[in-house]
């Protein structure tokens, strides 16, 4: 087996765990410390860490920041030192419990995640939560939502790219979605079928003809009926599907200009999108608000939080 490349300037899991021991112990806690290890390490670093840890402490380092830290940035901190797919996992049990229901985060997490890595998270989800979250998510929800819910969550998609894509096919189905959307049937389930099967590169396709044969994007088509929730998590599935970073955009655009800043989506984008399109939701963010991501977010949170989540922004993914 290979061994794990550590950056020459990134000092080893060994020295990181012993500077975490050393900032939970004393009277206070050195937040800052905790900052400036753990932000500035990747996933495959920060799960060392905790294998280290664990060896060395005979302490699980989730459960001591659990103790030592409080409020959005415990919340921050901890979801960042999750692995990426226990993450999501976790994400996804969150939201089919009564009280953090959110639908929103389940189409999220389906939809921008690439094939695999949602596989791996349902594979960690089963192994936490002894259930699947097909029967979770099947059981919290019901009518029509349950109806796109299900096999959103269910689909393992074609990781295709575009020039593996049908066009013949994505221009009948570009029809098909068109026919459904006019009659406003979009609880059909030829179009479910396609938004929840189809490989994102052979839906794209299908986007692009439908746009160019009906003359406006098919969310356009959708706009009139958006107060539907319904329509607003099929409108969702599909920008996640196309855009994610215009739709993670308008996520922070609205955690953030919201009266009392909504911070667990603030939370959860920076986390979940550090390492891997952070760059292109800033240019995105930069674009539609003419204000820097990091300095909305520094005018919206203050100590430790807003630190953390800087941290994360300015992220060094060597």
């Amino acid at each position: 087996m290979a061994s794990l490349k550590i950056p020459a300037n990134v000092p080893l899991p060994e020295e990181d765990s012993e500077q975490l021991h050393k900032a939970f112990k004393g009277w206070g806690t050195n937040e800052g410390m905790i900052i400036s290890i753990l932000a500035h390490r990747n996933a495959a670093q920060r799960s060392l860490i905790r294998a280290v840890y664990a060896a060395n402490y005979n302490k699980n380092l989730l459960n001591e920041l659990d103790k030592e830290l409080s409020g959005d940035f415990e919340r921050a901190v901890m979801l960042w030192t999750l692995e990426p797919v226990e993450r999501d996992a976790y994400l996804a049990k969150e939201s089919t419990k009564m009280f953090t229901k959110n639908n929103w985060v389940l189409v999220e997490i389906a939809c921008t995640r690439p094939a695999l890595e949602f596989f791996k998270a349902k594979q960690a989800y089963q192994a936490h939560y002894k259930t699947s979250l097909e029967e979770d998510v099947a059981y919290h929800t019901s009518g029509d939502i349950r109806k796109l819910l299900v096999p959103l969550v269910s689909t393992f998609r074609y990781d295709g790219n575009a020039d593996e894509v049908n066009m013949k096919l994505a221009s009948s189905e570009a029809k098909t979605l068109h026919k459904k959307i006019t009659e406003k049937a979009y609880t059909d389930e030829d179009l479910i079928r396609i938004l929840t099967t189809r490989s994102k590169a052979q839906i794209m396709a299908t986007l692009n003809h439908f746009k160019d044969k009906f003359g406006s994007s098919i969310n356009k088509y959708l706009k009139e009926d958006s107060e539907d929730e319904y329509v607003q998590l099929l409108k969702t599935a599909i920008k996640c599907l196309t855009y994610p970073e215009k739709y993670y955009e308008k996520v922070l655009r609205r955690a953030i200009n919201k009266v009392g800043t909504d911070e667990w989506a603030l939370t959860r984008v920076v986390t979940t999108r550090a390492e891997v399109d952070m760059e292109r939701i800033k240019e995105e963010y930069l674009r539609r608000n003419s204000v820097p991501l990091d300095r909305a977010i520094a005018n919206d949170t203050s100590g430790d939080y807003k630190d953390m989540l800087l941290a994360l922004l300015g992220h060094d993914h060597s």
